[in-house]
């Protein structure tokens, strides 16, 4: 049993030291490629969820694979993910305002610091291929953010949390325990997105740490998958209309 939380913390752990030393982007330049890209990250990522599930003979009810909320899955999971939007610039903004309340830092020094730490969106997406070729603009709007991402990695923050539930029952049996869970959880997720820079990881473990709650409020992990997934097309959709404005600046 113990094996199975160290598997999938080996996963998460992995995939950032791979991401740090890795100087092109994770998506490839290519659809071909970005394509074989994920679908072997998908092999790999089931090898290692099958050999967790037989250590710990996890159920379906332990994962969290039940569709619960029926035709209502869809609608939760795009309103979610407009609500993680929103509430995320509502932190952003909030910090930036107390730092500035209490003259930590003068509000040009907060910008020279943003455009500094911005998400090293490079590393993740080769942008020139975004916006010029549809294929893989379309692949990286759904295979990219509905399976490698939404799908893919809800099931490993279940497993990630089924393994410590099974593993110690009375710190993360109950629902205080499964969020603390979801913390620990979204602090692996952040740091997978080491890659993209100090306000990348800030941002990765702060959907993290929704996605999480959201899965262990409707005891499911789709609404959760809709909403990663949505919240990801959304960004790649943006992303190069946002990348030249960047450089407009």
């Amino acid at each position: 049993m113990a094996s199975s939380p160290s598997l999938v913390t080996g996963y998460i752990l992995g995939i950032t030291v791979i991401a740090v030393g890795r100087k092109s982007p994770a998506l490839t330049h290519r659809p071909g490629s970005l394509l074989v890209v994920g679908l072997v990250n998908c092999v790999i990522f089931a090898l290692v969820l099958g050999g967790a599930l037989i250590l710990s003979r996890a159920s379906k009810d332990d994962l969290l694979l039940r569709w619960r909320t029926g035709f209502w899955t869809v609608p939760l999971g795009v309103g979610y993910s407009i609500a993680l939007r929103i509430l995320g610039g509502f932190v952003l903004v909030g910090i930036i305002l107390f730092v500035v309340a209490l003259h930590l830092a003068t509000p040009q020094e907060i910008k020279d610091f943003l455009s500094l730490n911005r998400p090293n969106l490079e590393r993740l997406v080769d942008i020139s291929a975004l916006r010029n070729n549809p294929l893989y603009y379309w692949l990286t709007l759904t295979f990219v953010s509905f399976v490698l991402a939404g799908l893919r990695e809800e099931l490993w923050r279940s497993a990630f949390i089924a393994g410590l539930r099974g593993l110690w029952p009375r710190t993360f049996g109950s629902r205080w325990g499964e969020i603390r869970a979801v913390v620990l959880a979204s602090v692996l997720f952040g740091s997978a997105h080491l890659s993209q820079g100090l306000l990348g990881v800030c941002n990765a473990a702060l959907l993290g740490l929704g996605l999480g709650l959201i899965m262990i409020f409707h005891r499911s992990i789709w609404p959760a998958v809709i909403a990663h997934g949505v919240f990801d097309a959304t960004s790649m959709a943006l992303l190069p209309w946002v990348w030249q404005k960047l450089h407009q600046v």
